[in-house]
């Protein structure tokens, strides 16, 4: 997930007195703080029974009282988990949930000793964090990659995940997908040169493809400043993350979730086109719904977070017998 818009001027000697991203990252953290979570690193063992912490899952948990109903929420690629979920954080809580917020390894301070870059790799290394701070069974949602081990999640783990929302997770696309000119990219190269951008004309081409409505003016310097506080950790592992994700997959290959599913998608998504959406919707047989909001591309979390947060609320709460079945548009 791309950076949010940036602001729409910026002078030289500014930027270079002050961190913008820095600033923003610290102000997101204080409304995680405020919001009833705290911060906290869980350990994980590696293979072996006498091993030493090879994993580190950080995430941001209620404060308070053991949560009496979780809701796990996975970031996209992009910037932190606390940048792309602050804004939904009052809302879930007011509706009755208790979120849960991980960085996914090597997003965050999340990494691993260990080789294993799949999708399969992230879900159990988050399961095992649930498990760790003692919630065994949760409700899930993931944007964009997040969907992807979101999807893996459910599929793993169908005992501890009772129900699934994935937001423009184009867990259905398959890599000749690529080179049959459904992606704005053509290989897994170019799509890693594209999530995990280096110079500033990078992160413009990713805001202008993610965002329905991109902003006119994008400086320079705030851009090298995102890059520098957000984008500059795990560059090599990040892109091993999407080969691992892209290489070889197929769609007969995928299995069906058997729990409730919302799918949610912004109508002009140029990253996972629409197409995506409706394969998707497919291939869950009548278990899943489909929200499109309109006006809204890939990052439609960040373009139209009250109606996300509002569909994923409304899905969460509602009873088994109507989650599915069922296309929306918003």
């Amino acid at each position: 997930m791309p950076p949010p818009p940036p602001p729409a001027a910026c002078s030289r000697g500014r930027c270079s007195a002050l961190s913008f991203a820095a600033a923003r990252d610290r102000c997101f953290s204080h409304r995680f703080r405020r919001a009833g979570l705290r911060p906290l690193a869980v350990p994980l063992p590696g293979p072996g029974p006498d091993a030493d912490p090879a994993t580190t899952v950080h995430m941001w948990v209620p404060a308070g009282p053991p949560p009496r109903n979780p809701l796990l929420l996975l970031h996209g690629f992009g910037a932190s988990a606390t940048w792309q979920w602050a804004p939904y954080l009052r809302p879930l809580i007011a509706a009755g949930f208790d979120p849960i917020v991980p960085d996914l390894l090597f997003f965050g301070a999340s990494c691993t000793r260990l080789p294993d870059r799949s999708d399969a790799f992230q879900a159990s290394a988050i399961k095992a964090a649930m498990d760790a701070i003692g919630v065994p069974r949760f409700g899930l949602v993931g944007v964009s990659y997040g969907g992807f081990v979101a999807y893996r999640m459910a599929a793993m783990f169908p005992e501890a995940v009772h129900r699934v929302a994935l937001v423009c997770a184009g867990v259905c696309l398959e890599e000749r997908d690529l080179a049959e000119g459904l992606f704005p990219v053509a290989g897994i190269g170019e799509a890693a040169a594209l999530l995990v951008p280096h110079r500033p004309e990078e992160v413009r081409r990713l805001v202008r493809l993610t965002f329905a409505r991109p902003p006119l003016i994008m400086p320079s310097c705030f851009l090298w400043d995102y890059i520098k506080v957000m984008g500059s950790d795990h560059i090599q592992e990040k892109a091993e993350l999407l080969y691992a994700l892209i290489n070889g997959r197929q769609l007969c290959t995928l299995p069906k979730l058997t729990q409730p599913t919302l799918i949610i998608w912004g109508e002009q998504d140029r990253v996972f086109p629409m197409e995506l959406a409706h394969r998707l919707n497919g291939h869950l047989e009548g278990n899943s719904r489909l929200v499109v909001i309109k006006n809204a591309g890939h990052a439609v979390n960040i373009e139209k977070p009250k109606e996300v947060c509002r569909s994923i609320i409304e899905f969460f709460k509602e009873p088994v017998a109507g989650a599915a079945n069922a296309d929306d548009k918003v």
